[in-house]
């Protein structure tokens, strides 16, 4: 396996400093070995009087979209070639800043250069592998090579890196070990902190990231307070395992389900108690499907178990996160930022003992023992398209807009995989029907030069939310292709099966009367909710960008949507075909509750492109019942706990979107369950 040497590391890390890239991946260099003329050896310095030991050396880096390589020749005194690989970048962008880079790096004497406008990360990438070149060239490093792992479009995983013990410059030792600070890793956090026990949290950002404002939990003192009835558990536990095609752990989601109060209880402890927030419990007719659902067959499950901290997170200027961290501050701890998780360490039992972990700020290694055990909670892959393309082909496929972190890159999954752990078979995209898109755009990736891996799906607003709404829906041809009365991820799956995998939503200027009537529920009841003072912007707003239209007639508004030729004769039949189906309040077509049909006569007339707005992943590590980490055989992995989007067991195929609030439930209940199995705070 690859090795980086501790007198190598220490000369390449400053010069290497992650900016951003996370787990272990930095700049690499490793000399041209037999090929190379003169190549520098370890502990070799440049002659009396001379700059460089003469040879020639290669450095790499990561680009945007593969490894970039160096390659320079040195005299005694001057640099007297340059060779620049950027192939694997992007043609237009990296891949032609090459000649570019080359002739400044010819020029400057050293790897500092200006770089290439539009081709920042490539420049950067450039500038990182020529100072590893002049690093080896001054007899400073010595460097075999280093992995690079982020994937790629053909093997996803990587290799986990092999460190060399002497790079390893700092220790912790410590009980628990919490990696993540989002919404698990810090609800975990304040529960341990509460307990007063030894733990290290660490982040590979800046600050805790964004809270994830609403989770479900079931049967909790808020619903109590609320009157609500208790919730049908039997019935709960079975359409969870339906929407996963019983894919799941029943006794994963019975977990959820049976100790989800008891989270809501220790959360509202700490910000009713501590902060003085207050919880919005949504119930009662909010969550009401009209009878005539049950009768044409989409009759699904609505729990009413949502809670809600929002308003007051607002009115203090600090979202639940935030929260957590001054309650453990408070409390005496901290957390390490820009402190990235590089790998996972075991005995030879198998027993996961710690981490090694890298800072972002120096690129230094430190060893982080964890006696009691590690809890991993670093997200989903949303932000890699080597693990998006590979793991959900179809899910990316669909794909026109993204509205999650980016920096949710799937690094805590390959550690783990690495370490033994199983992976669910299955994806489980969060897709949300809310992509709009300029006409004639597909779905799935675009190059793009500032994206991670050279990729990014081309929708230019997260959300828009009136995309849910079940107004008509046709392809490119024109027609209507689907029943558009269903969860959010339905329409866009079916949408796989369409000419660029797109689809057009029509509806007229009663859209307002039309969205009180559809009565959506979830976080599309927003649409509702806000009423024209909070749709009227997102109109605009997607105006603005290109991908909303409006116009007097519908012969003009089939005009702006790009169709054309038969399409548009098809488009205008399918409107009016639609219209007969409102005036009879029945869709002989393709089944649609009557409330949920809309004429299309009152002028002005609208229409947008759609696709899917992916949130995040929730396919990852499989877990038991106790949050534990499974091997490849389905067995408990000793010190190895996983929650959040990177845990699995849990979905399959998608995320049940009519149950709101089921992730962030299952997120930080399992937290919670983590820490109190690590501290035997309950029978193991």
């Amino acid at each position: 396996m690859n090795k980086i040497t501790r007198k190598g590391f220490l000369k390449i890390a400053a010069a290497a400093a992650m900016s951003g890239v996370t787990a272990g991946a930095l700049a690499a260099c490793e000399s041209a070995g037999s090929a190379a003329s003169g190549a520098a050896s370890a502990g070799s310095a440049p002659a009396a009087g001379a700059a460089y030991i003469p040879g020639t050396y290669e450095g790499t880096a990561q680009g945007i979209s593969s490894t970039v390589k160096v390659t320079m020749t040195f005299s005694e005194t001057a640099v007297t070639d340059v060779v620049v690989d950027t192939s694997g970048e992007t043609a237009s962008y990296g891949a032609a800043a090459a000649d570019e880079l080359r002739q400044q790096l010819l020029e400057a004497g050293s790897a500092e250069i200006d770089g290439v406008s539009g081709s920042t990360i490539t420049s950067d990438a450039v500038m990182k592998a020529a100072k590893s070149c002049y690093a080896q060239a001054m007899g400073e490093a010595v460097v075999t090579a280093v992995q690079l792992p982020t994937g790629d479009e053909n093997d996803w995983l990587g290799t986990e890196p092999d460190i060399d013990e002497a790079a390893i410059t700092e220790t912790w030792d410590t009980d628990i070990v919490i990696v993540g600070a989002g919404n698990g890793g810090m609800c975990a956090a304040a529960y341990a902190a509460q307990k007063g026990l030894n733990l290290r949290i660490i982040e590979q950002n800046v600050a805790v990231q964004d809270t994830r404002h609403w989770y479900g939990a079931i049967d909790t003192s808020a619903a109590q307070a609320a009157g609500a009835e208790p919730c049908d558990r039997a019935k709960l536990l079975s359409e969870i395992s339906r929407y996963a095609s019983g894919k799941c752990d029943q006794r994963v989601v019975k977990t959820w389900i049976n100790e989800s109060a008891a989270m809501h209880d220790f959360v509202a402890g700490i910000l009713e108690g501590e902060y003085g927030w207050t919880c919005e419990f949504t119930s009662g007719s909010e969550a009401t499907w009209p009878a005539e659902n049950a009768e044409h067959n989409t009759d699904y499950l609505y729990p009413v178990q949502e809670h809600n901290y929002m308003a007051s997170e607002t009115a203090s200027g600090m979202q639940r996160n935030q929260a957590f961290q001054d309650y453990i501050e408070k409390l005496g701890y901290s957390i390490d930022f820009s402190t990235a998780l590089a790998k996972l360490e075991k005995d030879d039992t198998g027993r996961i003992t710690g981490i090694i972990a890298q800072s972002n700020d120096d690129g230094h290694f430190i060893r982080i023992n964890a006696a009691k055990g590690v809890l991993l909670a670093c997200g989903g892959y949303p932000g890699n398209p080597y693990m998006m393309e590979q793991l959900d082909p179809l899910g990316t496929s669909v794909t026109t807009a993204c509205s999650y972190s980016p920096a949710d890159r799937g690094y805590g999954i390959r550690a783990a995989v690495w370490a033994g752990a199983n992976l669910d078979k299955e994806a489980a995209p969060m897709l949300f029907d809310r992509g709009v898109v300029p006409p004639g755009q597909d779905a799935g990736y675009v190059d793009s030069e500032s994206a991670f891996g050279g990729k990014a799906f081309p929708g230019p607003i997260r959300q828009y939310n009136p995309g849910t709404q079940p107004f008509l829906k046709v392809n490119r041809n024109g027609e209507r292709f689907a029943n558009e009365s269903s969860p959010y991820n339905d329409i866009v799956y079916a949408a796989a099966h369409q000419p660029g995998r797109v689809y057009a939503q029509i509806h007229d200027d009663n859209w307002y009367e039309d969205v009180q009537r559809f009565h959506t529920i979830g976080c599309s009841a927003q649409t509702r909710n806000g009423g024209p003072d909070y749709v009227l912007p997102k109109m605009e707003e997607a105006e603005a960008a290109g991908c909303f239209f409006r116009a007097d007639t519908l012969d003009e508004l089939a005009d702006k949507l790009g169709f054309t030729g038969e399409a548009k004769d098809t488009f205008l039949a399918t409107v009016e075909r639609y219209n007969e189906l409102y005036d009879a309040q029945e869709d002989t077509d393709f089944g649609k509750p009557a409330y949920r049909l809309s004429a299309i006569r009152k002028a002005p007339f609208y229409g947008c492109w759609l696709g899917a707005s992916l949130l995040t992943t929730e396919q990852g590590i499989a877990i038991n019942e106790k949050g534990q980490a499974l091997d490849t055989n389905n067995q408990p992995m000793p010190g190895l706990y996983v929650t959040g989007d990177m845990s699995g067991s849990f979905f399959a195929n998608n995320y049940p979107c009519l149950m709101a609030g089921v992730a962030m439930g299952r997120t930080m209940t399992f937290a919670i369950k983590a820490i109190k199995q690590m501290a035997g705070l309950e029978e193991a």
